[in-house]
């Protein structure tokens, strides 16, 4: 039997519903271009943007794949397999989509360049090779290039696409997670929280009874992930997406620092300009923590999941703090024939592109994204 909470009427109130990971359209008011991803693989072009370039020599060598309709994790363990390799000696900076056509960057250490570039692999190509001084880790990306195709869009595509995108160019596209950080059944984060409060008999009724140490992670990432979503429902709601109210943590655009709003007149400026953006909580017994009218939100939300901040500490999720926006760097876009829509953005690290889809199209995107 599903636990629930109570609201301040009495009413019991469901977890799920009290967990509700779901945010408002930021464009609610602009129709949606309609249509459908994914047709073909080159209908989804993901270009991996580096943290840094290889510097031409050192003990490990770098390699860049073309990959399509494959997996990094089943690339990744053919690579090894070819190579005759443990599949752990074979790393990248990041997931990529499976149904799509993917470029991104792999290393391995003390094998031979020309070995590398003799790779015959399946559904892939190796399109360069390079050495470097150290071991290519995940999260070593500034992000990655996305180059869309949206088909069967409506007649009125074009004007519809110009008004949606404008705004995100202005606002940001809001940094919520996407569907598939919860799961094919959109339940990873209930998970999450009765792991969190050891409730065993909440995860056997999930029919959950024995975890690894990567899903207890993954789990409570996902309930992490619910409760930031939340707060960026709650923005938006309330129109302070794009900029910072009293009491914020802001994070500098171009050095990634962070600092407690005081001058909120002055920082609002700079929020308009892109210099700062305002950040969410990923709850954890460490948390810097927002102030004022911020704070009071931020602690809103987490109370009324029946949670404290303590509650993190015996799994020792420390906590960070997430801008509620991204930049969508270098938003273009066309109508390449008469049903058919191209878009091309940058997104950082940790963003996802089914964000800013689920805007432009105004439906549900699928969730068979692999990041």
């Amino acid at each position: 039997m599903q636990e629930t909470l109570t609201q301040p009427t009495g009413t019991p109130l469901p977890i799920s519903q009290r967990l509700d990971w779901r945010v408002p359209y930021l464009t609610s008011d602009l129709p949606g271009v309609g249509g459908v991803i994914r047709t073909e693989p080159e209908d989804f072009v993901v270009d991996e943007v580096p943290a840094y370039e290889p510097c031409g020599d050192g003990e490990h060598t770098y390699f860049r794949v073309e990959k399509r309709d494959i997996t990094t994790l089943q690339l990744a363990q053919q690579i090894a397999q070819k190579l005759d390799l443990p599949p752990r000696a074979v790393s990248y900076a990041g997931l990529k989509d499976a149904y799509a056509v993917a470029r991104q960057t792999f290393s391995v250490q003390f094998v031979p360049t020309e070995k590398i570039e003799a790779l015959e692999l399946d559904r892939a190509q190796v399109l360069w090779v390079a050495r470097h001084r150290n071991k290519l880790r995940v999260g070593h990306l500034r992000g990655n290039r996305f180059s869309l195709r949206i088909r069967d869009v409506v007649p009125e595509a074009e004007d519809r696409a110009a008004a949606i995108l404008e705004r995100l160019k202005t606002s940001g596209v809001p940094n919520a997670y996407g569907p598939q950080r919860f799961g094919n059944r959109g339940d990873n984060h209930i998970a999450g929280y009765h792991l969190l409060r050891d409730d065993r008999a909440g995860l056997q009724a999930m029919g959950i009874r024995h975890l690894s140490r990567n899903l207890r992670g993954l789990f409570i990432s996902a309930l992490q992930s619910a409760l930031f979503n939340q707060v960026v429902a709650l923005r938006l709601e309330q129109g302070t997406l794009d900029t910072v109210i009293p009491g914020d943590i802001a994070r500098k655009e171009d050095t990634g620092g962070i600092f407690t709003v005081e001058e909120v007149e002055t920082e609002r400026a700079r929020a308009a300009a892109w210099e700062i953006s305002a950040t969410g909580p990923i709850y954890g017994d460490k948390l810097m923590q927002a102030q004022e009218e911020a704070g009071r939100m931020e602690a809103d939300v987490l109370a009324a999941s029946g949670l404290t901040l303590n509650d993190f500490r015996a799994i020792r999720e420390r906590g960070v703090r997430r801008p509620l926006r991204y930049n969508a760097e270098g938003l273009t876009w066309r109508v390449e024939h008469q049903s058919v829509l191209w878009v091309s953005f940058f997104a950082p690290k940790g963003s996802f592109a089914t964000v800013l889809l689920r805007e432009l199209m105004k439906g549900d995107v699928p969730q068979d994204f692999e990041s």
